[in-house]
């Protein structure tokens, strides 16, 4: 549950039954070097005869559209696109999208980008067939039991390895009344088909590597921390870090690894299926940083990642000790291992160039305040072992 409303009641709301635990990750993934291609057959088998394409002018600019856009056009599917779409996409412009979306008279829709493009595809869906605000629809005031499908059918392909929004069950979008980042949560916002293609994300440039990857680590390790039960989601999330660990600093410093590439794509879809889980308090600090200042998510998570491992560790240092020994740290006993976690997230770190911390971003103290505010506000923290 990405936004770590309290474990019982998720679990009532997924099941019915305060006993049962609902665990399901049901999106078909195409994986391979060139799978982007398949778009066009995959949208035929969900029926499709008219696509909306959701991008942004960046992966336009980069030429990843052409490859997709000369698939439909060999199948003979009519498509618009619609490519206005930001790093913090507002709810403006979800209901530009799903105006475009109705005026073409779609009926499938193709998200190719990073976690925000994708995000917004999914939430158009929502606009699309939904009534009233996008408020109405906040996971954090129960808003999920107010959508019903069946929506439009959906194929995402990512262009970033970071969010994993491909196959995850929410959307994120700043409300404009509040100006808060939302989220709005339901199994039916899943995409109908993941296509993870290596040689789509070949381009993203290194800083923007680094910090997307540093995204996929902080939902594997927040999902791995979370409380809660959930074996499934735990062994995924371990599993993600082991391949960031092996593989995020060669994608940086080599963009044309495609192993290193494909690696990443994987992580990050990993990291959104253990977050099925649960999040934490790395995430509540970041995601004010995005609102009010407009700090890239991942770039937010990988300052905050080790403050918020330090703050854990003394009540789950068995967890810490874990992902420390996924990421590549040896020897010691448990103590040690969990005291040189948050280490090796900070040596990482560096070695992809990212910052260390807040002040180097131009923040100052005064800020710090209403920031703390908004990250007690955000909901992701309650899953927070400490």
């Amino acid at each position: 549950c990405y936004s770590g409303a309290d474990g019982e009641a998720c679990r009532q709301r997924m099941t019915g039954n305060k006993d049962l635990v609902d665990w399901s990750f049901p999106t078909r993934v195409l994986f391979g070097e060139g799978a982007a291609a398949q778009c066009s057959n995959q949208a035929r088998e969900l029926g499709a005869e008219r696509v909306l394409l959701v991008s942004d002018h960046g992966i336009e600019a980069a030429g990843l559209l052409a490859p997709v856009r000369a698939a439909l056009e060999a199948a003979g599917l009519p498509h618009e696109s619609a490519i206005d779409v930001s790093s913090n996409p507002l709810e403006a412009e979800v209901l530009g999208v799903a105006r475009v979306f109705t005026d073409f008279k779609a009926d499938l829709i193709l998200g190719v980008g990073g976690g925000s493009v994708i995000d917004v595809a999914k939430l158009v869906r929502l606009a699309a067939t939904h009534p009233g605000p996008l408020a109405d629809y906040d996971d954090a005031i129960g808003g999920s039991a107010k959508i019903k499908g069946p929506l439009p059918p959906m194929i995402a392909i990512p262009t970033t390895a970071g969010t994993g929004s491909e196959v995850g069950r929410s959307g994120v979008v700043t409300i404009q009344a509040t100006n808060r980042k939302t989220v709005i949560f339901s199994p039916l916002l899943l995409p109908e088909v993941a296509i993870l293609d290596p040689a789509m994300t070949r381009t993203m440039p290194p800083g923007m590597t680094a910090a997307t990857g540093m995204d996929a680590l902080t939902h594997c390790v927040e999902a791995y921390a979370a409380i809660g039960d959930h074996p499934m989601a735990d062994a995924i999330a371990l599993g993600g870090v082991r391949l960031c660990h092996r593989s995020l600093r060669v994608a940086t410093e080599d963009g044309n690894d495609l192993q290193a590439r494909g690696d990443m794509l994987k992580a990050a879809m990993m990291g959104a299926v253990a977050f099925q889980k649960g999040l934490g308090a790395c995430h509540s600090l970041a995601h004010p940083l995005s609102t009010e200042l407009g700090m890239h998510h991942g770039l937010a998570n990988a300052i905050c990642l080790p403050a918020v491992l330090d703050f854990n560790r003394t009540v789950i240092p068995e967890r810490i000790a874990e992902i420390a020994r996924q990421l590549g740290v040896r020897g010691g006993d448990e103590s040690t291992l969990a005291f040189e976690c948050a280490g090796a997230i900070r040596a990482l770190r560096k070695s992809i160039g990212l910052p260390s911390d807040l002040r180097s971003q131009g923040i100052d103290e005064e800020q710090l305040p209403k920031l703390a505010a908004l990250a007690f506000a955000d909901p992701c923290h309650e899953l927070n072992p400490r």
